[in-house]
């Protein structure tokens, strides 16, 4: 408590009791007969204060400060307000409705000495304000599923709440991606096809090619067994190969309007920059405030205690079940809380023969979980091997069962190790000695990168065996043109039989084991079997990790297959309403939720894991791998970022050397210079933040320790009267 806040109490207290009786005019006397000085100068703060300065002389003139009187905070604010009328709104004080409006009416008071310019100029910012306010509320009302989201977030509180939120902001995302593709790729093409404007294809330009790298073979119009649409629709290939649902449709060089020419290749390569881009700016931007929240709630654990106890109720639980299930919740938390506790005594008490066997023991089971990793990649490759090397067999050679699992065996393989490894690793990690917490993070962390390495395994199998070939056609084309005469479309298949395999798996589980399992439990809860396996839990960090798997599998597929995205949107909305009327109908909770914040920040820094890994076999395929040369608009150019310094080398000599300037050395050098400069510069104002939020929470107790000490005098003083 500072002094100044200290001597306005004293002394003020008699003034404002105007009516006192003669014993407590006597007490004021008795108790304050020395000097206001030297009573404060018995105040903890004042003693801290005086300490410090006696240790560091230095800071005399920072501590003499803290003692000088000062106003009080009410008396600063209308100072502030009167030299500042444009400043914050009244509402962001911290003050009753009293203060506002008497600080509102010195505002009203004082614009009448402001011109009429200034005057106009307020009133029409308050004016925009509102209608900003007023259209911020207008479109809430259009927000999609608020009514059952909101419906579920008062059933079975924030938590679960949360993954519903994430799954909306998903369809979103994948609806602009879209819609960034629609209107870059596929509206001039379909403007053109359909003769909707007066435009025409041009064609690409012939180019000195060997003429075995531009052959693509299409498929026969023979006699079509009736089971071969169910496998072309559920693998991509036969008539849906050929239209726009992938990357081999676009075998054109642009579209020729009135007045200019419509570069596809560029706005093709574009639209993936684009979609990229936006995806990670968008997910950053939603992760900053569930990444200040989170960081404040994991500074000190005597906080996280406090919150749990005074703040940790979910008020918008009005469900008895859900209310039963927060209890349980919280006292778990709490269990949780003393075992991290007891751990950490454990861990300083430890010897070091201990330490050294613990380690080992980690040591150890990290290698078995490496190994397993390592069978499970290595499977996935063996899968994806096999699988493109048989399925080139006519149709007529095999039954409809054996194509259709050549066909999706490295989404077999990959759903498989979806599935086991992460029961492999909670049983391996009660082995390790951790605290429950780190338990949890730790097998979330090694199932996400087993979910999302298995889509990078898979993509980088497919790279290796378009590179690779036995005799001399890679030498003729740069790739495998005899197994993948157009590699882009057939990359494009698999992450579109990925996609629809992951969806086809999400509805089994729901509609043929989650179901009958809750009308087991239901009706033949008498039997020991069905006590024992219990009703399904509605697990958010597994449901949270399969949809982020399969928006992985859209960014990757996006480029190779540009209508992806708009599966994906279809996809996910479908499963909104299948995990809604799950959570409804055959799941239930389950007993230890993530926090709201909590969530939100896990869901995108998974989601965040998931788009830096789906970047860097696009980044390879697109700069690395050559390009098809028998399908695709890039067939003139050996890899698909040729197209880039081409469109440069188009451009005014002046603007070139401009942007020849801005990517040399020369200019990146002190480019990251002055980066790391701003870098070190927030650092070091990041730490003095820090520094003043020490100072001002040490400020706070010792705040608390003077009410303490003024209330203990007091209580003396009237036991003394008493007496």
């Amino acid at each position: 408590m500072s002094e100044s806040s200290a001597t306005a109490l004293p002394p003020g207290r008699p003034s404002r009791q105007p009516a006192v009786h003669p014993e407590n005019l006597s007490l004021d006397s008795s108790c304050f007969s020395s000097p206001p000085v030297n009573f404060l100068q018995e105040l903890p703060s004042y003693r801290s204060i005086a300490r410090r300065r006696t240790t560091v002389h230095s800071r005399d003139k920072q501590s003499g400060t803290l003692l000088k009187p000062t106003d009080s905070y009410s008396s600063q604010l209308e100072d502030r307000i009167a030299e500042n009328l444009s400043g914050q709104s009244l509402r962001n004080y911290a003050l009753n409705i009293s203060e506002k409006r008497r600080l509102r009416d010195i505002q009203e008071t004082q614009m009448k000495y402001l011109s009429e310019w200034d005057q106009w100029k307020r009133y029409s910012s308050k004016s925009w304000k509102r209608f900003l306010e007023k259209a911020r509320e207008m479109t809430t009302h259009l927000e999609l599923w608020r009514e059952d989201i909101r419906s579920i977030e008062g059933k079975f509180g924030t938590g679960i709440q949360s993954y519903f939120s994430f799954l909306r902001f998903l369809v979103l995302l994948n609806l602009v991606i879209f819609l960034i593709i629609f209107m870059l790729v596929l509206l001039p093409v379909l403007l053109t096809k359909y003769k909707l404007t007066n435009s025409s294809f041009v064609l690409i330009p012939f180019k000195e090619t060997d003429i075995q790298c531009t052959v693509y073979p299409v498929s026969s119009s023979g006699l079509i067994y009736f089971y071969s649409y169910i496998i072309d629709l559920l693998s991509g290939t036969g008539f849906l190969e050929e239209t726009s649902l992938f990357y081999g449709h676009y075998t054109i060089d642009g579209v020729k309007f009135q007045n200019f020419t419509y570069d596809l290749p560029l706005a093709y390569l574009l639209s993936t920059v684009t979609y990229l881009a936006l995806s990670l700016l968008w997910i950053v931007k939603r992760s900053v405030e569930g990444f200040k929240i989170n960081l404040i709630r994991s500074e000190e654990h005597f906080q996280s205690y406090c919150n749990k106890i005074f703040a940790g109720w979910d008020f918008c639980i009005t469900n008895r079940g859900m209310a039963d299930l927060k209890h349980s919740s919280l006292r778990y938390e709490l269990r949780a809380d003393l075992e991290e506790e007891r751990i950490r005594q454990k861990i300083a008490e430890r010897t070091s023969e201990e330490t050294i066997r613990i380690y080992s023991l980690r040591l150890f089971l990290n290698c078995i979980v490496l190994a397993v990793l390592g069978a499970c990649f290595y499977a996935i490759y063996v899968a994806t091997v096999f699988s493109q090397e048989h399925m080139k067999k006519e149709i007529d050679k095999m039954v409809f069962g054996e194509n259709l699992l050549i066909l999706y065996l490295p989404s077999i393989v990959i759903t498989l190790a979806n599935f086991i490894t992460p029961m492999i690793f909670t049983k391996i990690i009660r082995y390790e000695d951790y605290s429950p917490g780190f338990e949890i993070r730790l097998t979330i962390l090694r199932c996400v990168f087993m979910r999302l390495a298995t889509i990078c395994v898979l993509v980088f199998t497919l790279g290796s065996k378009i590179t690779s070939c036995d005799d001399d056609t890679c030498d003729l084309c740069g790739y495998n043109q005899k197994l993948y005469p157009c590699w882009e479309t057939q990359v494009g298949q698999e992450m579109y039989k990925l996609m629809i395999f992951d969806f086809i798996i999400i509805l089994a589980v729901t509609l043929f084991v989650d179901f009958p399992r809750k009308l087991l439990v239901t009706y033949c809860s008498s039997w020991k079997l069905i006590q024992c396996w219990g009703q399904q839990e509605f697990a958010i960090p597994d449901n949270v990790l399969g949809i982020v798997y399969g928006q992985t599998i859209c960014w990757i597929g996006a480029f190779f297959s540009p209508l992806l995205p708009a599966i994906a949107t279809l996809k996910f909305i479908i499963i909104f309403y299948v995990k809604e009327w799950s959570l409804l109908y055959t799941c239930r909770p389950s007993p230890r939720p993530f926090r709201a914040s909590n969530s939100n920040f896990f869901f995108l820094l998974v989601l965040l894991i998931g788009l830096c890994l789906a970047i860097i076999p696009l980044t390879i395929s697109i700069s690395r791998i050559p390009s098809s040369k028998a399908c695709g608009p890039f067939t003139n150019f050996n890899t698909t970022w040729e197209v880039i310094p081409m469109t440069v080398s188009t451009f005014p000599s002046s603007l070139q050397s401009f942007i020849h300037g801005v990517t040399s050395e020369a200019f990146a050098v002190p480019f990251f210079m002055i980066i790391c400069l701003i870098m070190f510069y927030f650092i070091a104002l990041a730490g003095a933040h820090k520094r003043v939020v020490i100072q001002l929470r040490e400020q706070l107790s010792l705040e608390s320790r003077d009410k303490r000490y003024l209330i203990q005098k007091l209580t003396e003083a009237q036991r003394d009267t008493r007496n």
